[in-house]
């Protein structure tokens, strides 16, 4: 199992995972770490007291420890002793037999995992020590949105207290990106283990595309662990029942953690909410439990449910009528509610001057009218996602034309032309 080089900051977090200095202070049971050391000593031609260590991401001390048995057991032979003060193995015959058994009950070869006991604890301290969030965090984090204050203040209640967050409102009113925004405003990094052992089985937690890493602390820290930043992780048409629990390789005979649980410390967006290939009712029950304990409950291949934590801003965004997705159970355990409505006139150009500030767009003239009045004869709605659709559109042809970036009249209306696929029907009837 691949994993990201740690580089070294000199900043250290409240909360740092103590590094274990013996076998038992890994909280694993000696016979699965001997197991998962004999695996790493099969699958490297190399092998050495330190190669080992950094593979199983514990100190040397612990890995030699773990060798030696090995050795004793005549699982492996020593080679000779290695610059770092360690040893160099190789496989005996037994090992070979032994790792081809182990290999037909458990694929994993990768740092050692944490006990689910200590995720549990680390994610519960972690929780107790996350920073607060302000409202000027929200407001900078939200600052590319033209929204009412009362909208901005919900936003930033439900970023505070981690309760969940229902969104409604027609597709392009910035459901989407709202919720983007509101985890910029949550501060502060994230211990993610590599894996989590429950019973003998391995659980992969550490997942490049929804954990990003930061330099690690400068003070000794259990390597088992890296620090990220707070996962941000979206799931839409895609999610079923079966995405929602733990998800057993038969070819590599470990499971891989659902996405709610990559989410912890993070926030979790559940888009197009009521567009999945399940009912919306049968979804909604599956989040009950969670959304009023904080606690979710997977089920291993043995039929074995364990309990983990649940903890993060869950937010849910549909465009659908939300009296024909949900009931009152849900909405009682639902933290904060927000309905989006289609922008005005004012806000709608103030949206299209902003966007086009931020990005050094010139606008020749007063677009915004004229645009507005194209609007207005096709009878369109105004929707808050289309000045920045419609911009980035003369961005496009700028660039492709050598262009300088000024939106000029005859722009827009390419623009125009390119995204809504007709000429503005106003200039047609003239």
């Amino acid at each position: 199992m691949e994993r990201p080089e740690a580089k070294l900051s000199g900043e250290t977090p409240k909360v740092v995972p103590p590094m274990p200095l013996t076998v038992e202070d890994t909280g694993l049971d000696a016979a699965f770490l001997a197991d998962l050391t004999l695996r790493t000593v099969y699958a490297d031609t190399d092998c050495t007291t330190e190669r080992v260590a950094d593979r199983l991401c514990l100190p040397t001390s612990v890995t030699e420890a773990l060798l030696l048995a090995l050795y004793r057991g005549k699982f492996i032979e020593i080679h000779g002793k290695t610059a770092g003060n360690g040893h160099r193995y190789g496989m005996l015959q037994r090992g070979w037999q032994r790792a081809h058994r182990l290999l037909e009950v458990s694929g994993y070869i990768g740092p050692a995992p944490v006990s689910l006991a200590a995720y549990t604890m680390m994610s519960e301290l972690q929780e107790r020590e996350r920073p607060a969030v302000t409202l000027g965090a929200v407001e900078k984090a939200l600052g590319d949105l033209i929204l009412p204050d009362a909208i901005v203040r919900t936003l930033g209640l439900a970023a505070s207290s981690r309760r969940s967050l229902f969104i409604t409102g027609p597709p392009g009113t910035g459901k989407t990106t709202m919720a983007r925004g509101i985890h910029a405003a949550i501060t502060g990094d994230y211990w993610i283990p590599y894996a989590i052992e429950v019973e003998g089985q391995v659980i992969k937690m550490f997942d490049a595309h929804s954990h990003e890493p930061v330099p690690a602390v400068a003070t000794p820290y259990d390597r088992r662990w890296i620090r990220t930043k707070r996962p941000l992780v979206i799931v839409g048409g895609e999610m079923t029942i079966e995405t929602m629990d733990l998800i057993y390789s038969q070819t590599v005979r470990y499971y891989e953690a659902p996405f709610q649980m990559k989410a912890n410390g993070g926030t979790l967006v559940i888009d197009d909410f009521g567009r999945q290939r399940v009912e919306p009712r049968d979804l909604l029950n599956r989040w009950i439990i969670p959304l009023e304990s904080r606690v979710d409950y997977l089920t291993l291949h043995t039929g074995k449910k364990i309990q983990v934590p649940f903890e993060q801003l869950l937010i849910f965004a549909t465009n659908l009528d939300p009296v024909s997705l949900v009931d009152n159970a849900f909405l009682r355990r639902t933290g904060y509610r927000l309905r989006m409505e289609l922008a005005t006139p004012e806000t709608y150009g103030r949206i299209f001057e902003r966007y086009a500030e931020r990005h050094a767009l010139r606008l020749d003239g007063s677009l915004v009218d004229r645009l507005l009045g194209w609007y207005q004869h096709e009878g369109r709605p105004l929707l808050p996602c289309e000045p920045r659709d419609l911009l980035e559109r003369c961005i496009d042809i700028c660039r492709f034309e050598n262009r300088s970036h000024i939106v000029t009249p005859d722009l827009l209306e390419l623009a125009w032309t390119n995204y809504f696929g007709r000429r503005p029907s106003l200039l047609e009837a003239t």
